[in-house]
């Protein structure tokens, strides 16, 4: 009995050892990562900024612009021979790039769950209204919207693994999804080369996995809506991103005036009409950035009630939504990002 214990002792001890080393291991290895910080453009006037750990400063940012180069020359319609611009030209197209097919099939997924408030085949109105590659802002009457409603519906469309067909009249436009894809592009491009620490931001929309340089959990600012000067922007909330994504879709960036009414880039694929809802802006959170991306945009064409009925009956989505009450702006937080800190009242 006694050699029993004996032996049961010296396996608690070295199990224990085993734990304390385990811990040290991980403490060096976070000790000695160095934190790489890269920037540039993307998308036209877009910026990105990019920060990574790894054991010795590697910059990454020739490679990183190459990859951002291939998936605009696949999925932006502000460059005229890129896929989306020749699917749009002749109506069908064969893929060249791997980018085109997962955004179809997000898409597919967002505008089932949305009911149709998510639709990329809104590129006749959002052209029409102005948003598009020629920003010549319109005001459009019911006749003309009821006319263009005619080439919006995501189930026009014809498409596979391999090529897509779209109906005449069709124009397909993934800008609101095109940011959040773009930045797991390049996670992605990271986790390749084994990096297991990241932040990775692209025109507001962020993914990050791993620790920072304190080891802690990335900290994300979510913009307040009603701030619209570009160079005092103070966070409406801070939340802490842990192996997630987070997408924020607002009435303060994209808009126009006529006279004294404005006009947003918010618009409803249902019924052509510019969005008039009462939420200023909606950050969702998901596993990857699209997701977020067409989420985020869904929910402001939504209403409040239907966006939190969404998040309850998908537990891998969180949102925060910021909206104007009665007495100035609100907010609503769903259980998954509660512990976020909102800094205005």
């Amino acid at each position: 009995m006694n050699i029993d214990k004996r032996k049961q002792t010296q396996r608690l001890l070295l199990f224990f050892a085993a734990i304390i080393l385990l811990i040290k291991l991980i403490k060096n290895e976070n000790d000695d990562l160095l934190m790489n910080e890269i920037s540039g453009s993307t998308m036209g006037a877009i910026t990105y900024n990019v920060k990574y750990k790894t054991y010795e400063l590697i910059n990454y940012k020739t490679q990183i612009d190459s990859v951002l180069k291939k998936f605009n020359q696949s999925l932006s319609t502000y460059i005229p021979e890129s896929e989306i611009s020749r699917l749009n030209q002749s109506g069908s197209l064969v893929f060249e790039n791997p980018f085109f097919y997962p955004v179809l099939m997000t898409c597919k997924e967002v505008h089932s769950a949305t009911k149709g408030a998510f639709d990329p085949t809104i590129g006749p109105l959002v052209n029409a209204y102005g948003f598009g590659p020629n920003k010549t802002s319109k005001i459009l009457d019911q006749y003309l919207i009821d006319s263009l409603l005619q080439f919006v519906g995501f189930s026009k469309i014809n498409f596979n693994s391999s090529f897509i067909t779209l109906p005449k009249g069709a124009y397909l436009d993934l800008s609101a999804v095109a940011k959040g894809y773009a930045v797991d592009v390049i996670a992605d491009y990271l986790k390749s080369k084994n990096i297991k620490h990241a932040m990775i931001e692209i025109g507001g929309e962020v993914r990050a996995f791993g620790t920072n340089d304190r080891g802690e959990a990335w900290k994300i600012g979510i913009q307040d809506p009603l701030i619209e000067s570009e160079d005092h922007q103070p966070p409406f909330a801070v939340i802490s991103l842990e192996n997630r994504s987070v997408a924020t879709s607002g009435n303060y960036r994209n808009f126009y005036r006529v006279g004294d009414k404005i006009y947003t880039h918010i618009i409803d694929p249902r019924s052509g009409n510019i969005g008039k809802k009462n939420i200023l802006s909606a950050s969702v959170f998901a596993s990857n950035c699209m997701l977020a991306d067409a989420y985020a945009t869904a929910f402001m064409v939504l209403d409040i009630e239907t966006s939190m009925a969404i998040l309850k009956a998908d537990t891998h989505l969180d949102a925060l939504l910021v909206y104007q009450g009665e007495a100035g702006p609100e907010y609503i937080i769903s259980d998954g990002i509660k512990s976020a800190t909102i800094l205005t009242k």
